[in-house]
């Protein structure tokens, strides 16, 4: 029982990691036999917690673009991509807000990160090749995914990947701040 237990929150942690595109792929696959019943776990709860947020940091974004005349389409953003936190940075790579999820990811609290920059959440195994990568990405302006090794509050490692989106002036297209839309991956 224990065996097959372990197997479905795998599959389950698996499938929630997925990009849309390759979920698109397995869909088919996951969906249950009419002839064998199907334990659901933990299927859709994850699901009900992330709308609530999603709505809560949507509305946030929505409202600094609106101040801040960005001409990135912010709500096909948030709702395209599945993350645990939001990170967003000014051009010089400060901390201007963080999301609920961010506390729960890191265990610090968001008056703790603002003013700094993410490079507070590194430590003795972020690897310095990784960090110039993504230094390296950053400065093309373009979105990009990266995975980095980040600590927490507690001083515990998590692998952390990064879906970075520039975002751009309305105006003069210039980049004036960096979303990094995160999640912990195994």
């Amino acid at each position: 029982m224990k065996n097959s237990f372990d197997k479905m929150m795998s599959l389950d942690i698996y499938v929630s990691n997925l990009e849309k595109e390759e979920y698109t792929k397995i869909a088919t696959d996951l969906e249950p036999s009419s002839k064998k019943s199907v334990n659901l776990l933990s299927w859709g709860i994850q699901d009900l917690f992330f709308e609530k947020e999603l709505y809560s940091d949507l509305k946030i974004i929505k409202t600094l673009s609106k101040n801040l005349n960005w001409k990135n389409n912010i709500s096909h953003i948030i709702k395209e991509n599945y993350y645990e936190s939001l990170v967003l940075t000014d051009r010089n790579k400060k901390i201007v807000w963080v999301s609920d999820g961010f506390t729960k990811m890191t265990g610090y609290k968001k008056e703790f990160a603002l003013n700094k920059t993410p490079r507070f959440l590194q430590g003795e195994e972020t690897k310095e090749t990784t960090r110039k990568r993504i230094q390296t990405k950053l400065l093309k302006g373009k979105p990009f995914k990266d995975i980095i090794v980040n600590y927490r509050k507690d001083n515990s490692t998590y692998k952390c990947e990064l879906h970075i989106i520039p975002l751009h002036n309305n105006h003069n297209s210039k980049v004036t701040h960096f979303l990094a839309l995160e999640k912990e991956v195994v």
